[in-house]
């Protein structure tokens, strides 16, 4: 059923008997201009003037319009006609702008409050077509309510701008038999309110988001800079170039990318793959079979070989199958690469001093996509560190290999006199740059008596080596050229330090060892000792025991003592060994130095029954381990009885000429 029309009924602005002669009244009595036409338009039942006034009702129109509204328990005439009077005087009075379009779109009313907001008066809109005084609202959201209340015959509403008048307006349409009514309201203050609010919360939307972009900016940017010094921190503590490269592999994955593989280039020219990560174990394995395949290959156009040899970084957003097949020609290695599924890539060089000394690969898959610049700047930073930390861990390990050869050249192999085994050992520290300075030396003075020494120069590396071959010469040719007890020795070795100014210090041990005819019948030969800051030997008995070879300790080489050194003496029995050794055999970070040598103490009384060499090899190895942080030198003697011919595992007696 179709809505009801307003003024389908009497209504208070019913027709006026006689309208068209009888004087108008505005409110209060006051009476309307004539309207130049004979007739009034019939608005809802109302009578309107040609002048766009409502006139007064008559006594028999307001019957007729009391009827229409059911008015009772009043007079009828003069309750209608108060009634219709007050209505007129609303809507002429009301602050809300309205006005009736007849059905041919032309101004039949409109009130004092609509012709303001229209910026027009009265007059000028009555009677003139809406399209043609407002033509900007042809086709826009006015137009399109009024036309579908007039085809509908339901109420409507809309919200829109209206340009001529700068401003939002809100309009109200309904259908009755006189028109259009339509009313509407300035809304622009409140679309404006409206408008700042919306714009206050995007404001702060945006705010919280560049507050949150911010702070996850600031913490990308504190874990790239801990990882940086992570980074430096990681391959600046060890001097082994591949292990400071794999270091590096494992910290950029999966900060910077899903895999890495870096690659150093030895100095003879050799490319070789060392350092690699993936952040997903399943797949390490299938990165380290294209890692084995990529350098024998890749081609000389290769993006790696490329970057190497014209050094700058290359960054590869997106990976295509086309890419691929260039970086990869090998048909093999793009089938061990494809599990990867590499999406993305970055290359950057190792430049050290103006050199290439290697560069790095970061690589994602299809679920990270391509690398922000935040990484890709991160990864050019971290390459400048590595570069330098890769070229100084080489630097250092030439040094070692130099002061290791030197020092190894400067040891001398011991004498093996009579029925006396020795045995030495020297181990280079692999931890860090404790290198060069510890020493062993075993010789006989003119008498025949055995000279064994023990030291540590302190100090590492080349200087140390050097300084301990200075050293060596000097116990040497002193103790060949005077029989003396060792301390007496120790203090002219220190004042020849001194006076010739060699730049150096160190802790030795000398033992002196003798046998008159006396003690080779009792089967014991004596020991004389003195020590400069040395650690003390261990003797081992024949029953097991271990004891040790303690005396009052004399201060460094090195320093001029002026003071007295003393000297230790002992008896050692037949099938005895005396085991002297340098403290990087004991000592340990963390470890104290008393628990060090029970650990020595130990080994040594479980040893029964192993050879000379064997007991060495037994020390190094479960005292030193893989990591070795200091230098270490063993001198080992094991005393066999001298009226039985010497065991064969002690070797063949080496003398020198004279006493050959």
């Amino acid at each position: 059923m179709p809505p009801p029309r307003l003024g389908s009924s009497p209504s208070p602005w019913c027709p006026v008997e006689g309208a068209v002669n009888p004087p108008a009244r505005g409110p209060g009595g006051q009476l309307w201009p004539e309207s130049p036409r004979a007739a009034p338009a019939p608005v809802g039942g109302a009578a309107l003037l040609s002048g766009g006034r409502p006139v007064r009702l008559s006594p028999s129109a307001a019957d007729s319009a009391a009827d229409g509204l059911g008015l009772t328990g009043m007079g009828r005439d003069d309750s209608a006609l108060v009634r219709g009077n007050l209505l007129l005087e609303a809507v002429e009075g009301m602050d809300r702008p309205l006005f009736v379009l007849d059905e041919d779109w032309l101004f039949a009313y409109v009130n004092p409050a609509g012709a303001r907001v229209l910026d027009r008066t009265v007059g000028d809109l009555l009677g003139r077509g809406v399209w043609v005084e407002f033509p900007e609202a042809v086709g826009g959201p006015f137009e399109q309510l009024y036309r579908s209340v007039r085809s509908s015959g339901r109420p409507g509403s809309t919200e829109a701008w209206f340009d001529p008048l700068q401003k939002w307006f809100r309009a109200d349409a309904f259908l009755t038999d006189a028109g259009l009514v339509v009313s509407y309201d300035d809304v622009t203050a409140r679309r404006r309110a409206d408008e700042e609010r919306v714009a206050a919360v995007a404001a702060r939307e945006q705010a919280a988001a560049e507050a949150a972009r911010a702070g996850r900016e600031a913490e990308e940017a504190a874990r790239h800079l801990m990882l940086l010094g992570d980074i430096n921190l990681a391959m600046t503590s060890t001097y082994d170039t591949d292990e400071a490269v794999q270091r590096f592999a494992e910290r950029v994955v999966p900060e910077l990318a899903d895999w890495c593989i870096v690659s150093v280039i030895d100095p003879d020219g050799t490319r070789r793959d060392v350092g690699r990560a993936h952040r997903d174990p399943a797949l390490a394995p299938d990165m380290h079979r294209y890692a084995d395949l990529r350098v024998a290959t890749n081609d000389v156009t290769a993006p790696v070989p490329r970057m190497l040899r014209e050094p700058a970084p290359l960054v590869y957003p997106e990976l295509t199958p086309e890419i691929v097949e260039s970086m990869v020609p090998d048909a093999a290695a793009r089938e061990v690469l494809a599990p990867l599924r590499p999406a993305a890539a970055a290359a950057f060089p190792l430049l050290a001093r103006g050199e290439v000394i290697g560069g790095f690969t970061l690589v994602n898959g299809p679920d990270r996509g391509a690398h922000t610049p935040v990484e890709l700047r991160t990864a050019q930073i971290a390459s400048r560190r590595a570069a330098l930390a890769l070229d100084n861990a080489r630097l250092v390990s030439l040094n070692h290999q130099v002061a290791e050869r030197l020092q190894l050249s400067l040891l001398s192999p011991p004498v093996q006199p009579d029925n006396l085994e020795l045995a030495v050992r020297y181990r280079p520290a692999t931890q860090g740059v404790s290198i060069g300075g510890d020493w062993y030396d075993a010789f006989l003075q003119p008498d025949g008596d055995t000279v064994l020494v023990i030291g540590d120069v302190m100090g590492h590396d080349i200087e140390a080596a050097a300084a301990m071959g200075q050293i060596k010469t000097l116990v040497r040719a002193i103790a060949f050229d005077r029989q003396e007890e060792p301390a007496g020795l120790l203090t002219r070795v220190d004042h020849a330090l001194v006076g010739l100014a060699v730049p150096a210090m160190a802790t030795a041990m000398v033992c002196r060892m003798e046998q008159d005819e006396a003690e080779r019948a009792a089967g014991v030969r004596r020991l004389h000792w003195a020590s400069a800051g040395h650690p003390d030997a261990m003797l081992l008995m024949p029953d097991g025991r271990v004891e040790d070879l303690s005396a009052p300790v004399g201060p460094p080489l090195g320093i001029g003592w002026l003071g007295t050194r003393s000297d230790g003496e002992a008896l050692l029995p037949d099938g005895s060994t005396l085991l002297l050794f340098t403290d990087g055999l004991f000592e340990r970070r963390g470890l104290p130095l008393d628990d060090g040598r029970a650990q020595v103490r130990a080994l040594l009384e479980s040893s029964d029954g192993l050879t000379l060499t064997a007991l060495c090899d037994r020390l190094l190895t479960e005292m030193l381990g893989e990591g070795v942080e200091d230098d270490v030198a063993v001198l080992a003697v094991r005393m066999h009885p001298r009226d039985v011919d010497r065991p064969a595992e002690a070797g063949p007696q080496v003398l020198p000429q004279p006493f050959a």
